[in-house]
């Protein structure tokens, strides 16, 4: 999908969904990899995550833009548009946009390398930093922890 197709797509879902024309800019962010999308409240415009523009998340996409297309409406009518407003709540639950930004798989992935039980209860903890076991305790049961495998790597 190119920039013209999701500016086309997003026009057509804000007079859909919200009744009112989209006005402004949508771009598309080759960057962004923990966020769906993002609106700029300084000059209106809508950034959308390029990883969504392919066709098996057609459906996320459309989430994404309803949930951006909410802050955008919100903004320039002066209602909270925020993510803590009950206005952008009610919004956002009326056109059935999505809540947070799907999971795809983009974010950086860390390896747990440290493995820690407790002694007292057997809790199981994996880190990806090792800790100091004589500071923190099972969260469980309040027993002693000691590391049980480091992994290489």
């Amino acid at each position: 999908m190119i920039e013209a197709e999701l500016q086309k797509l997003v026009e057509e879902i804000a007079v859909k969904y919200f009744g009112q024309p989209f006005r402004h800019q949508v771009n598309i962010n080759y960057r962004m990899t923990t966020t769906g999308g993002r609106y700029r409240l300084k000059d209106h415009q809508i950034e959308i995550n390029a990883h969504f523009l392919i066709p098996q998340y057609r459906h996320e996409l459309i989430g994404i833009i309803k949930h951006e297309l909410t802050h955008y409406f919100l903004h320039l009518s002066g209602q909270g548009y925020r993510h803590r407003d009950q206005d952008f709540k009610q919004l956002l639950n009326q056109v059935g946009g999505s809540r947070f930004a799907p999971d795809i798989g983009l974010g950086k992935k860390q390896q747990c390398k440290y493995l820690y039980s407790c002694q007292k209860c057997g809790q199981e903890y994996w880190r990806v930093r090792q800790i100091n076991v004589r500071r923190y305790g099972c969260g469980k049961c309040g027993g002693k922890l000691k590391l049980v495998k480091k992994l290489l790597g």
